[in-house]
């Protein structure tokens, strides 16, 4: 429940959009709009159904279709500013939709995306590893990051990710979510599907709402490392492997880089800093990633000069 703080007042007035991702349909998600808006009539709520079908072919289509309800929502409304929610894909989605619509940008009060991969799914990359099927999985499995990144840098950004352990929710890796200028919110102990309309969720997009703020870019050496690598379009996955890693390079303030081999050849990364509590000083990861076969001679090379 909602305290009487975060519902919006009977003053407010603004268009909600709220989109759902892949082999979904509007209902969890309108349920979602619905706990956030409170039935206040001034508010204009649209909750774009594309299809359960439809999620699984192509994103294109998909784009085309909430771009062209949110033009005549905007053309209906041309005052009123605009709060965005999006699931999974339909966090994609919008972030396609406003790079279209850089005009929009002005009139975006926030976007809030929840468990998004926008540096693209583990799971599409793994059924499509070379990306050339034109179908679902390539298009989930596609780095929209340098997107994200400067709507993000404009725009007041939330990312809400849910943690089952390992740094995922089971779905979608938090990493995959991270991008710059972006707020990470974590919500621990729910999964990819109970974040479309958990009450949790509804808390954490009301708070933001309440303070949406641009989040400066993070400087700090784990960050840099961090950026270095996310530059490479590796694949970010969970971090149960960080277990088996062995250190190859040390940073200052107990900054780490790992790496582990698996028994398909395939190399992983890690970078970890120092957790420090009262009773011990424990390594900390912070980033996991694979390179697939195609990517292997770039790591490489990028590992020698970080």
């Amino acid at each position: 429940m909602l305290s009487k703080s975060q519902q919006p007042s009977q003053e407010q007035s603004f268009i909600l959009f709220a989109q759902h991702g892949w082999a979904d349909t509007y209902y969890d998600i309108g349920q979602l709009a619905q706990s956030l808006v409170k039935a206040n009539p001034n508010i204009q709520v649209y909750v774009p159904d594309l299809g359960l079908i439809n999620t699984w072919l192509a994103i294109a289509p998909l784009i085309d279709k909430v771009e062209k309800i949110a033009t005549e929502a905007i053309a209906s409304h041309p005052d009123l500013p605009l709060r965005i929610v999006g699931h999974s894909m339909g966090g994609l989605i919008w972030i396609e939709v406003l790079a279209r619509h850089p005009e929009w940008w002005d009139k975006v009060h926030s976007l809030v995306l929840v468990a998004s991969p926008i540096g693209g799914s583990d799971l599409g990359r793994l059924f499509d590893p070379f990306r050339l099927t034109p179908l679902i999985a390539r298009d989930l499995g596609t780095n929209r990051r340098a997107l994200a990144a400067a709507i993000a840098s404009k725009i007041p950004t939330a990312s809400i990710v849910g943690d089952i352990g390992n740094h995922t929710d089971g779905t979608v890796p938090i990493g995959c979510s991270q991008f710059d200028h972006a707020n990470v919110v974590r919500l621990d102990g729910l999964n990819h599907p109970t974040l479309k309309n958990h009450p949790r969720v509804a808390v954490a997009v009301s708070e933001f709402w309440a303070n949406p703020i641009i989040t400066p870019l993070q400087t700090d050496p784990a960050s840099q490392i961090i950026a270095k690598l996310r530059s490479l379009d590796l694949t970010e996955i969970d971090r149960q492997n960080f277990q088996y890693a062995k250190v190859v390079k040390h940073y200052p303030n107990g900054v780490k880089l790992w790496t582990w081999t698996n028994l398909l050849k395939v190399k992983h990364v890690f970078v970890s800093d120092r957790l420090t509590d009262t009773e011990n000083v424990d390594d900390r990861c912070v980033y996991s990633a694979y390179a697939g076969w195609r990517d292997n001679s770039k790591l490489a090379i990028a590992l020698k000069n970080l």
